[in-house]
């Protein structure tokens, strides 16, 4: 019979795995522990929930939550960052960190309930975040207004340099 405290645990991960919007999975085996304090700072900074658990806890939580192809990645020591708001977050935070520091080793992940191997992240961690979706969604929209803007602007720029020729001739003509 599992212990209640155990229970507990995987039921903790299998929430969080519902949750999680983005979940990469890491083998974090020779950090030092300012490389994996920085890490922490800045995995929390983008809001990315960062956490290191027992594979066999984790096996059985992603199991219950449907994601049995995760546990093909539960091998050796794995850390596991959590994205709830940004799916690509905990990919981008992973990966730049792995480029100055290789003895982070990136093992794959879950996105949206599809199983990521370690390709499938670093293309995750190319994508541009939210934010920068957003704006250029943004600018997309503003294009056209400021076109419009302007075509109406030139009509009006036209009508007062007529109206301008126009004064201009009768003052000629009157002097």
């Amino acid at each position: 019979m599992p212990r209640p405290e155990k229970v507990a645990i995987v039921d903790e991960i299998k929430d969080k795995l519902s949750r999680a919007q983005g979940v990469i999975l890491a083998d974090y085996r020779g950090l030092t522990v300012m490389q994996a304090t920085e890490l922490r700072r800045k995995l929390r900074e983008a809001g990315v929930e960062y956490k290191v658990l027992k594979n066999t806890l984790t096996a059985i939580a992603a199991r219950e939550a449907g994601f049995e192809d995760l546990t093909s990645l539960l091998v050796g020591p794995t850390a596991i960052a959590f994205g709830y708001e940004d799916p690509v977050a905990p990919a981008k935070v992973l990966s730049e960190f792995a480029k100055t520091n290789p003895v982070l080793e990136l093992k794959g992940g879950l996105l949206e309930g599809r199983v990521l191997d370690v390709e499938g992240v670093k293309a995750l961690a190319a994508l541009p975040s939210r934010e920068e979706l957003l704006s250029q969604v943004l600018r997309g929209m503003q294009g056209p207004i400021a076109g419009l803007v302007n075509v109406l602007q030139g009509t009006i720029r036209n009508l007062v340099y007529a109206l301008d020729a126009v004064r201009k001739q009768k003052e000629e003509a009157g002097a």
